[in-house]
């Protein structure tokens, strides 16, 4: 069996928020439970806070699915008409934004002793990420030994898992700026606080006094990251949900 993860980065149209919170949360989520090899789904929505605040954040929402499969290419490919589903109703904004990237995993969330595994996460964050040429092993070796046990045991980081892109992908198919995926999983109410000490942890500089390890140059510095709060299941009202804090750094919102 294969452990498979297709990351939906996009945005939906003013005031079409709710409508597009229902679907997902109903007919799609029925749907979903009919493909073969189906695990999981939840939907994300961008943070003000970014660890690396100068990257661009083009997309408000994320949804991931996952799968294990025998065989990811004879069915991956079902999600695709589903998602295509809330596109024909005008629920994706057309605005060239939309990505559908799925990435075939390393393994399973490997978790440090902070995660609470009885209590939902309440974000998540992802690298689109690479390797220097000519050395994968060393960079996944830097990651499994090292640089996942440091980012997992930040307050409030839980867990990662890791994968590269898959060879199936699903229409439409556009260029992906990653190779390598690296999920990290949060379980926080202070996420300012988390990517505060992230930060400060990898420059030597957390009040803590826990430094991480320099950085591998085996990582390619040709990366995005990407920080999301967990929205499955939260009620939408008026095109728009309560924020707490700036909602200016949303994509689309005024």
């Amino acid at each position: 069996m294969a452990l498979t993860t297709t990351l939906h980065l996009h945005n939906v149209p003013a005031n079409r928020e709710a409508a597009y919170a229902a679907w997902f949360d109903g007919p799609h989520r029925a749907s979903l439970a009919t493909l073969r090899g189906f695990k999981t789904t939840d939907r994300f929505e961008v943070t003000p806070q970014q660890v690396m605040p100068d990257i661009a954040q083009p997309w408000r929402f994320l949804s991931v699915y996952d799968f294990d499969l025998p065989n990811p290419a004879i069915d991956i490919p079902a999600l695709g008409p589903l998602i295509a589903a809330a596109r024909d109703a005008g629920m994706i904004a057309d605005d060239d934004t939309e990505r559908l990237y799925t990435y075939r995993l390393y393994a399973d969330w490997k978790g440090s002793p902070n995660w609470r595994k009885s209590e939902p996460l309440s974000g998540v964050s992802i690298i689109l990420g690479n390797y220097i040429a000519g050395r994968f092993a060393e960079y996944q070796k830097w990651y499994d030994e090292v640089h996942s046990v440091e980012v997992t045991n930040v307050p409030g980081h839980v867990a990662m898992k890791r994968g590269e892109l898959s060879p199936v992908q699903i229409e439409p198919r556009r260029y992906c700026p990653g190779d390598q995926l690296v999920m990290c999983a949060q379980q926080t109410d202070d996420l300012a606080f988390t990517v505060q000490d992230f930060g400060a942890r990898a420059l030597g500089k957390s009040p803590s006094g826990i430094a991480m390890a320099p950085r591998s140059t085996s990582g390619s510095f040709a990366r995005t990251v990407h920080y999301f709060r967990k929205v499955s299941g939260e009620r939408f009202w008026n095109g728009g949900v309560a924020y707490a804090g700036d909602i200016s750094v949303y994509p689309g919102k005024s």
